[in-house]
């Protein structure tokens, strides 16, 4: 199963899901690594309530192994179905590496 597969059932698991979009953005990014760069868009009614430090947490937590293994990078937007909702189904791009071959 490939890195993102792993991901996204993690988060369907251990969440009410309303929206989630995952992006493999490895290909912004120096190295070789093809599965190290990932853009995580999850929307629930779990979030509801807590700040957006909790938010992150609860989604390192289950995806804890990942994290600590391929993923160098997870790029968060933790949104309720009224925040979601309020923009527009929306949320900001990642912004382009900074860093080694792909500095600009």
């Amino acid at each position: 199963m490939s890195v993102a597969a792993l991901i996204e059932r993690k988060v369907r698991d251990g969440l009410t899901v309303a929206h989630l979009s995952l992006e493999n953005e490895s290909h912004m990014h120096s190295g070789p690594a093809t599965e190290s760069h990932f853009r995580l868009v999850v929307v629930s009614p779990d979030f509801d309530g807590l700040p957006l430090v909790r938010r992150h947490q609860r989604i390192y937590a289950l995806v804890a192994a990942e994290l600590a293994g391929p993923v160098h990078a997870l790029a968060l937007h933790t949104l309720t179905p009224q925040e979601w909702a309020a923009r527009g189904g929306e949320t900001a791009a990642s912004p382009q590496c900074r860093g080694g071959s792909k500095a600009g």
